[in-house]
């Protein structure tokens, strides 16, 4: 079993390396790593060359932005899954791929597989689970919550990964878990933490941006009535959270 891990990167030389080194130190030996740089210019590409004999297909040009970037990535994968871990973040540990082999070879390779995820910071130092838990049993409509399951640790069968809709600016992740698990037939948890997600935030406008991108994706695949009935409960529970926090303070 094969395994496609892809890096994107842009001018992220200072995070990049653990990035690198979490793929490549990995015990289980069929990994293709794949890595898309942007064009950087902060020495970023003497990084690559560093450990070009580690990186099966690297390419180094500008591209249409993140989205477009993880498609070509996907384009240049050969393996059974594809698996996206940004510069910055990094894999669980040295076993992570290892432990996911064990626990679906012999099977019918199941068309998604996925895990949990911790946050850290920008010197690793862990700051706990991500807030959204995993749910045991996985579906398109999960996500109705949110994004339920990391970007960083959800894998899809490359035989069936669709590409990323670059009419998404800031949500194309979101939009693409969603699509995946609509053709997907089998998904599979592993129960396990897969990777490691640097928190390194969104500006105000993007996040802004974000969420609107994400509350259109909401309507065409949950319905425009269900979508907004779920916002007003958001809205309820953001300011309960926020008001609890300020009582007990």
């Amino acid at each position: 079993m094969l395994f496609s891990i892809i890096t994107v990167t842009y001018n992220a030389s200072k995070w990049l390396e653990r990035t690198i080194q979490s793929v490549i130190s990995q015990s289980y030996p069929r990994i293709e790593y794949i890595v898309i740089d942007g064009n950087s210019t902060d020495g970023t590409l003497n990084l690559l060359e560093k450990y070009k004999p580690a990186i099966a297909r690297q390419v180094s040009e500008p591209d249409k932005g993140l989205y477009d970037a993880m498609n070509k990535g996907l384009n240049l994968a050969s393996g059974d899954y594809v698996w996206f871990i940004n510069a910055g973040d990094t894999l669980y540990s040295e076993n992570t791929v290892q432990k996911i082999a064990n626990l679906i070879e012999g099977k019918n390779l199941p068309d998604i597989v996925y895990g949990e995820t911790i946050v850290v910071d920008a010197q690793e130092i862990p700051l706990g689970m991500r807030r959204l838990k995993a749910p045991k049993n996985l579906t398109w409509k999960s996500f109705r919550m949110g994004m339920m399951v990391c970007h960083q640790s959800f894998l899809v069968k490359r035989e069936i990964a669709l590409p990323y809709d670059l009419q998404y600016r800031f949500a194309a992740d979101y939009d693409w878990c969603i699509r995946n698990m609509r053709k997907s037939k089998t998904i599979f948890n592993t129960r396990l933490i897969l990777s490691r997600f640097l928190e390194a935030g969104l500006s105000a406008a993007n996040r802004k941006a974000s969420l609107k991108e994400r509350y259109r994706i909401m309507c065409d695949n949950y319905g425009k009535f269900s979508t907004q009935i779920l916002h007003i409960w958001f809205a309820i529970r953001f300011y309960a959270s926020k008001w609890t926090k300020k009582t007990v303070s």
